[in-house]
């Protein structure tokens, strides 16, 4: 590689620069200022993210870098931004909650930015072995931070179970990889599908094809690689939780659309009997399971696989709507769940004590309109209620899979969609008809500004949402 092509690489790799050296200078504030150097460490990185996303945003440029390994165009842009998105919010929210969940010491913001920088190389991969090390670097920084509040035994067994499983979806992911290479030749998206538009595709093709969709499944919490999802959102502590819920769900999709739609589109009749079963299974069960939860983080859980299922109709469609609605939904769930975390963040008794049962929100309306009504428009647009913006986000994935003549696909997330509403509208009840038990103390800044936004977006997402919706497409010309 010439000087010349280095530097080229290096600006079209900025964003993640910044943010690796940026994750170092703030070790360093932190091992030399001591515990005390937290707050300080949290506003840093916070500032460090939004720099990178402003570097994102306002400096032109795409093309491939790193001798194709790493990609930047349309896609990996937006999809990028909203992770940044994600997790700038995510960080914020845990500011005024880090002394009651232990989250108070100078490694945590240090782990989020360096799970930040691991979604960004994810979301640019454009070869498997940047796949790989992308989604090891976003995914050992969750391990740890799963399991940050050591004196508590859920934290631990939650950060105990994710680990174990995330390994075992490693060594899927790299058995699937060294049979692709195997049988390709090659490691680069691009020169994969070459071959493969070229060849006969092979039987060891498919079954690399399996173990890698596996993998990267795994990270997206879809059935049957979810069963990490209810425990860790529970046991982890609710800020860790809202982060996991954020952007590293966002940057597996994104590397799920790449790999689908360039290296594998031209066997796209294989993977697409698998997303189809995959979508199908995490949309029915998303539905039913969260039906007997109690617990609202193990109740977001299930929702989360729900959503994940409904995603995936799009991308089962194989082709540039249904791409551009993957996208969409994305971005519109992120929303979505952060706001809802929020609302679980602020449910604090006067005595300091968090809940998390669903029941605690009895009479809220009563209580805390203002709550209330906001998490009222975020059940109704999770349920995919018209006009709000979950509605959207279903509606343009149901029509892709209509448009490549998956009936029985849509048919059968229109009734998930139809099941899933009971339990948002059990909440909705909840709040509106039940007493209240007790009241919330006085809900933080940062919190009420984040699900007031969020609010905001999914209730007036039918004003707005042409150019969010052309920007999605755009995105999605990258791979058509």
């Amino acid at each position: 590689m010439t000087s010349e092509l280095f530097l080229a690489s290096l600006q079209l790799a900025m964003p993640e620069i910044i943010l690796a050296v940026g994750a170092l200078a703030l070790l360093m504030i932190g091992v030399f200022s001591g515990e005390r150097s937290a707050p300080t460490v949290t506003g840093l990185a916070v500032a460090l993210i939004i720099a990178s996303g402003l570097w994102l945003v306002l400096v032109p440029g795409e093309g491939a870098a790193f001798g194709g390994a790493f990609m930047l165009d349309q896609f990996a842009r937006f999809m990028k931004v909203v992770a940044l998105i994600g997790s700038v919010t995510a960080m914020i929210m845990t500011v005024g909650h880090a002394r009651s969940e232990q989250l108070d010491r100078f490694e945590f913001p240090v782990l989020l930015v360096l799970a930040t920088l691991g979604m960004m190389l994810l979301i640019s991969a454009n070869d498997l072995l940047a796949l790989y090390l992308g989604l090891e670097l976003m995914s050992l920084a969750l391990y740890v931070v799963a399991a940050i509040n050591r004196d508590s035994l859920r934290s631990t067994e939650s950060g105990l179970k994710y680990f174990v499983l995330g390994s075992l979806s490693s060594g899927m992911l790299l058995y699937g990889m060294s049979l692709v290479y195997g049988f390709t030749g090659n490691t680069g998206f691009d020169e994969i599908a070459f071959v493969l538009a070229s060849e006969t595709r092979s039987l060891g093709v498919v079954f690399g094809l399996v173990f890698v969709l596996a993998g990267v499944c795994f990270k997206i919490s879809a059935v049957p690689f979810h069963m990490w999802t209810p425990d860790v959102y529970e046991g982890a502590p609710t800020p860790v939780t809202a982060f996991f819920a954020a952007g590293p769900k966002v940057a597996a999709m994104a590397i799920l659309v790449r790999v689908v739609s360039e290296a594998f589109l031209p066997v796209v009749a294989d993977w697409q009997q698998i997303l189809v079963f995959v979508s199908i299974a995490s949309m029915l069960l998303g539905s039913f399971a969260a039906i007997g939860q109690r617990n609202i983080k193990r109740l977001m859980a299930y929702s989360s696989i729900g959503h994940m299922g409904f995603a995936l109709v799009g991308l089962a469609a194989g082709t540039e709507t249904g791409v551009s609605g993957v996208i969409l939904y994305m971005l519109i769930y992120m929303v979505m769940t952060l706001g809802t975390f929020a609302c679980i963040m602020a449910m604090r008794r006067k005595d300091g004590d968090n809940v998390e049962n669903v029941d605690d929100l009895a009479g809220l309306a009563s209580t805390k309109p203002f709550m209330a009504v906001v998490l009222t428009a975020l059940m109704f647009s999770m349920a995919g209620i018209p006009p709000l913006a979950g509605f959207f986000a279903k509606y343009f994935v149901f029509i892709a899979a209509i448009e490549a003549k998956l009936y029985a696909l849509a048919i059968i997330g229109v009734l998930s969609s139809v099941v899933g509403a009971y339990y948002y509208l059990r909440i909705v009840k909840l709040m509106w008809f039940d007493e209240a038990t007790g009241e919330f103390a006085r809900i933080a800044g940062e919190l009420r500004l984040v699900f007031g936004l969020s609010g905001l977006f999914v209730t007036a997402y039918v004003i707005f949402g042409g150019p969010v919706g052309s920007a999605a497409n755009a995105a999605a010309r990258s791979f058509f």
